[in-house]
């Protein structure tokens, strides 16, 4: 690993440390995390994982560029993979239903499963999470089974009901709050995801895995789920 800089402000550097998303990187880049945080201390204004990239945002009163790339190579110098096994497991219920998720039948045949097929296959790991982002509680995960691989929608949908579960390349997301969107909806959650009493306003983080448990109609509802038809959306 050879991690490139590159300047994308007069006050934030991207670091590149790979050029291709594999979840096996994640490791390093919570390494990576936690050794800059120490190495900017009060400095560092904000810290941005994603696939294969880290976002260091510093404060200029206190650092020049030559400083923070300096503070960036003394966290980097002989860096570790992050196995201390910190990533926490997380279970989101899932009602998958062809009336909440509008292209789970048209998924079903595409990949060869059927309905119940995809349920299953969806269901059936741990996701990663890569990053977090579009939204607050916004979380890309991955990589779903290539058979369920969806290229986004042509044209994006308006407005998506929160809660949403979808499918958008090797990706898989849940929409926390009401908004445009173009990915393929296959079920919906219950669980509330944005919370601006939890640190990051968000039930989940970067390193994070996350299994989805489907769950029957009844159930979602008993979990406070809103069963409006996605046709019947505004």
């Amino acid at each position: 690993m050879t991690p490139r800089i590159e300047v994308v402000g007069i006050d934030c550097l991207m670091l590149r440390l790979f050029d291709e998303i594999d979840e096996a990187h994640m490791p390093w880049l919570l390494a990576a995390t936690r050794r800059l945080r120490e190495a900017f201390g009060p400095a560092l204004v904000d810290l941005v994982p994603s696939y294969t990239t880290l976002l260091v945002h510093y404060d200029l009163t206190q650092l020049n560029d030559d400083q923070a790339r300096e503070r960036v190579s003394q966290a980097l110098n002989e860096l570790r993979p992050d196995t201390g096994g910190q990533a926490r497991e997380l279970e989101i219920p899932v009602w998958y239903d062809t009336s909440v998720g509008p292209e789970l039948e048209a998924l079903g045949q595409r990949s060869g499963l059927g309905v119940a097929g995809v349920i299953e296959r969806h269901s059936a790991r741990p996701y990663q999470v890569f990053a977090l982002g579009f939204a607050p509680g916004f979380a890309f995960m991955g990589l779903v089974d290539e058979c369920l691989a969806s290229p986004r929608l042509q044209t994006p949908r308006k407005q998506v009901p929160a809660g949403s579960l979808g499918i958008a390349d090797r990706q898989t997301a849940i929409y926390p709050l009401v908004s445009p969107g173009g990915w393929n909806l296959i079920g919906r959650s219950p669980t509330r995801l944005f919370d601006r009493e939890l640190d990051g306003y968000s039930i989940w983080q970067p390193g994070d895995r996350v299994r989805f448990q489907p769950i029957d109609h009844a159930e979602f509802v008993r979990l406070g789920g809103d069963d409006t038809p996605f046709e019947v959306m505004p």
